[in-house]
């Protein structure tokens, strides 16, 4: 076995050493969580973004995304998992405090919308940036509807290092480079795609959603009914991940490549400049009149779903894949978690730990490049888990074979525990080696799940979705009335909002080039290419 080589034990053996120890307190999170306004008999809230949150186009951590009332809340990066859920927590309380008698909703699935066209576009202002961050979202309601859009998720960043990335390539015989860090980077995420079917076993908390999501939508799942009208599938983990959630079928024919940055880079690309016969119906600037912003497969690089995403901080208009080829991969986004319903910020520390712990095992595996027929299985993987991800006997997929999810799963749970023991020595306490086994613990008993917890709720009570999630509501919105600030109070808060709002006003007020030509440009200027050492 050659340097470049190296097996998961002689990886993670390599980790003990104090020097490579030391780099893993470096590991940074970050998490954009989002949630929708609603009223306080669950309908959606129609007012516009609350002025006291500052404007949703320059806010760094409270703007919208989708809809005026689809706000999302995002912590900086930080090496602590403690700082950034006490972030997280201050922002929660910032907004209960500025937004009236309207709460929270805490789940993942809208309810209580019983006309799509009730949810307002978000509004970024009249600088050219704003409009086309709006009509981009009005291409997202005609391409997939806006209901689609309402579906809350979370979230996770996760980063290495300087420090561990050059140990890394010491121990792996190659020179420490931007580059070697992106293909090491794609590494991780290759192992992801191929055992993410975890994360909506572990975290999928959408087993069920209200009637009017249904509405007008065809779909062939047998779907049973408690309550008054709320439909669930008895094994479900996260309807939210499955073909009536945040997917496409337009996209499902892209096979975007993770085994190289320039191969991803050159089919996401791609599917900006392919033509869809689907979206040719809206117009793209004809007369001066937009639908969409172009009628290609994608309008832009952020349209594409996918439950990770390689990343690169952007600068201002600069195209993602154009950040990605200039600087490459700097963090990674998880895109394949819900609403925790159980937390009043939707995601937990412990969750964040595992989280750690499951990123830094894709790495630490070895991770041969992904074709056709191992992308199809990690596709159907993650389709049996989000939909009967709890029933007994479930089996998936690997290199061909059948195997049981609880003989895969006991396999991978050995690896995260030796993971999880290094994390915990680096960082000198038993967090990670907790969280760990308090995973373990849902492995073994399917009704610890967020998704079992909810069905057993329904079910018992013959409850309905939208109630459960309105008593929840209720419940936060008195958390977040007795929380106190720990790094942000009310009035930094409020200037970060001020600024905000003064920094829209001054591009607003900038004299704009005309629109059309804006976006012509932006489609038309020529794709960054690597630049020079």
């Amino acid at each position: 076995m050659t340097a470049n080589q190296k097996s998961f034990e002689e990886r993670v053996s390599a980790l003990k050493s104090s020097g490579f120890n030391a780099t893993l307190t470096g590991i940074k999170r970050g998490i954009e969580r989002e949630a929708l306004r609603i009223n306080t008999d669950g309908t959606l809230a129609a007012t516009p973004h609350p002025k006291a949150l500052g404007s949703a186009l320059t806010h760094d951590s409270i703007t919208t995304d989708f809809s005026e009332s689809l706000l999302e809340f995002i912590t900086p990066p930080e090496t602590r998992t403690t700082t950034t859920m006490e972030q997280l927590y201050d922002i929660h309380k910032y907004v209960h405090d500025n937004i009236g008698d309207e709460w929270l909703w805490p789940m993942s699935m809208p309810c209580f919308i019983d006309d799509e066209n009730d949810i307002p576009l978000a509004y970024f202002g009249e600088s050219n940036v704003g409009k086309m961050k709006r009509i981009y979202r009005s291409g997202l309601k005609n391409r997939y509807g806006s209901m689609m859009q309402a579906i809350s998720g979370v979230h996770y960043n996760f980063s290495l290092p300087e420090a561990f990335w050059q140990q890394w390539a010491q121990m792996h015989g190659k020179p420490y480079s931007p580059e070697q860090v992106s293909a090491d980077y794609f590494a991780l995420i290759r192992n992801y795609r191929r055992l993410c079917w975890l994360i909506p076993y572990l975290y999928g908390a959408s087993p069920s959603l209200c009637g009017s999501f249904l509405k007008n939508k065809t779909h062939n799942m047998d779907f049973s009914v408690t309550g008054k009208g709320t439909y669930y599938l008895p094994y479900a983990t996260s309807l939210r991940m499955s073909d009536l959630g945040y997917t496409s079928s337009e996209q499902s024919s892209l096979k975007i490549c993770y085994n190289t940055l320039d191969n991803y880079v050159r089919l996401l690309r791609g599917a900006m400049q392919t033509p869809s016969d689907r979206f040719s119906q809206f117009a793209a600037g004809e007369g001066g009149h937009y639908q969409q912003l172009s009628k290609n497969v994608l309008q832009i690089e952020n349209e594409l779903y996918s439950p990770i995403r390689p990343k690169q901080p952007t600068e201002s208009m600069e195209k993602p894949t154009d950040a990605l080829v200039k600087r490459g991969v700097s963090y990674i986004e998880v895109r394949a978690l819900d609403v925790d319903p159980y937390s009043p910020i939707g995601v937990s520390e412990t969750q964040s730990h595992f989280l750690d712990v499951f990123l830094l095992s894709c790495l630490l595996m070895p991770s041969k490049e992904l074709d056709e027929t191992q992308i199809a299985e990690a596709n159907d993987n993650m389709r049996t888990m989000v939909l009967e991800g709890r029933k007994p006997d479930v089996t998936l997929q690997r290199d061909g074979q059948h195997v049981a999810f609880r003989d895969w799963t006991a396999t991978l749970f050995e690896q995260f525990r030796q993971v999880a023991s290094v994390l915990d020595e680096a960082h000198g306490d038993q967090h990670y080696q907790d969280a760990v086994s308090s995973e373990w613990q849902k492995v073994n008993d399917p009704e610890m799940t967020p998704s079992g917890k909810i069905l057993q709720t329904l079910l018992s009570e013959n409850k309905d979705n939208g109630t459960l999630g309105m008593e929840l509501a209720a419940e936060y919105r008195d958390v977040f009335d007795r929380w106190h600030y720990k790094h942000q109070d009310a009035a930094v808060f409020a200037q970060a909002a001020q600024t905000s709002l003064d920094a829209q006003k001054a591009l607003d007020a900038e004299e704009q080039e005309d629109f059309d030509k804006f976006i012509k440009d932006y489609f038309t200027k020529p794709p960054a290419k690597k630049m020079p050492d």
